[in-house]
C-alpha cells in the first residue's frame, strides 16, 4: 500500500480529525487539517503540493463536494476521497462526477482510506456482486428525498407519502453495518 506523503483532511468532528490525523502519521503521512470550507481553501493556497485529499461531505452547513473542483484546478494529481456518515448512490455519483477518487461511509479506518486511495476507481472487481439489500435501498431513497427537501423533515415525508413520525423513527434506525454486508 503507497501512503501519500501530503495529504489534505477536511473533517469537523475534532475527535475524528486528531484520530486520523494521529493513524495517518504512524503511516508516514504529512496531514494538514481544515475543520470547515474556508480554512480547506486557505491550506490550498499555501501547500506546495498534495498528494491526496480526504474530504467529510457533510460540514455544517458547507459541503465537501464543493471543494472537488477548486482542488483538483491546483492539483490535478491529487486522489480525492468523500468520507461521509450518510452515503447514498446519489452522493456518491455526485462526488465522482466533480472528479473524486472513491467514496467511503463512515467509519472507515485509516487503513480503509489508503486503500481507497490506491484503489483504481475504474476497477469492477470492488464492485459488489450482490444487489444493495432493501434496507440500504429504503436508506438511500429516503436520503435523497431528505437532500431534494433540504432536510425538511415534514416536506420530506409528505414527498415520501408518510406520517412525519413515523420517517423520523425510520431516521432513528438508521441500518447498521451488519444490515449492509451483501453490498
Amino acid at each position: 500500500m503507497t501512503t501519500p506523503e501530503s495529504l489534505l483532511l477536511l473533517e469537523d468532528d475534532d475527535l475524528l480529525a486528531n484520530q486520523t490525523r494521529r493513524a495517518l502519521a504512524r503511516h508516514g503521512c504529512e496531514t494538514h487539517w481544515a475543520a470547515d470550507l474556508e480554512q480547506a481553501r486557505r491550506l490550498l493556497d499555501a501547500l506546495p503540493t498534495l498528494d491526496a485529499a480526504v474530504l467529510d461531505q457533510n460540514l455544517g452547513t458547507d459541503n465537501g463536494l464543493d471543494l472537488i473542483t477548486p482542488l483538483l484546478d491546483r492539483f490535478p494529481d491529487c486522489r480525492v476521497i468523500v468520507l461521509t456518515g450518510y452515503g447514498s448512490i446519489a452522493a456518491a455519483v455526485a462526488a465522482t462526477r466533480r472528479g473524486a477518487h472513491n467514496y467511503l461511509t463512515k467509519p472507515a479506518s485509516v487503513g480503509d482510506i489508503l486503500d481507497a486511495l490506491e484503489r483504481d476507481p475504474s476497477d469492477l472487481d470492488s464492485l459488489p456482486d450482490a444487489p444493495p439489500s432493501l434496507q440500504r435501498l429504503e436508506w438511500e431513497h429516503i436520503q435523497r428525498v431528505l437532500d431534494a427537501h433540504q432536510g425538511n423533515i415534514s416536506r420530506a415525508a409528505q414527498a415520501l407519502g408518510i406520517h412525519r413520525r413515523t420517517l423520523q423513527r425510520r431516521l432513528k434506525k438508521r441500518p447498521s453495518p451488519t444490515h449492509f454486508q451483501r453490498d
